[in-house]
């Protein structure tokens, strides 16, 4: 399990799979910040948030890798700037977390 995502690339798209028992997956964009590997649904509780909500177990396929994680959904509002700093600065249609009343953003990390 790396403990440093910095080989994936500042940002890109992978496959998440939630609710282990009765798997649900989605391509989801991700983003690089000092090594850690960060998901964010803006501020929109989708289904998949919903899901790992509920039990936060979830599976990610990476370059052709797969990988058992948990989500930890982040709250620390230094970790929201930071993440927002790099998610705006990927595409200007991004919008800033720090400006939402409400967000989720997670941070993956092994079980």
């Amino acid at each position: 399990m790396p403990s440093d995502w910095s080989f994936a690339g500042d940002y890109g798209t992978v496959q998440l799979e939630t609710r282990p028992g009765a798997p649900y997956s989605v391509n989801i964009a991700f983003t690089i910040v000092d090594g850690r590997l960060y998901l964010n649904a803006g501020d929109t509780e989708t289904q998949w948030v919903k899901n790992m909500t509920a039990t936060p177990e979830v599976r990610l396929r990476m370059k052709g890798a797969l990988y058992d994680l948990r989500a930890v959904r982040v709250t620390d509002e230094a970790r929201i700037a930071a993440f927002a700093k790099a998610w705006t600065s990927q595409s200007v249609f991004r919008r800033d977390p720090t400006e939402l009343d409400r967000v989720w953003i997670y941070e993956l990390v092994p079980r």
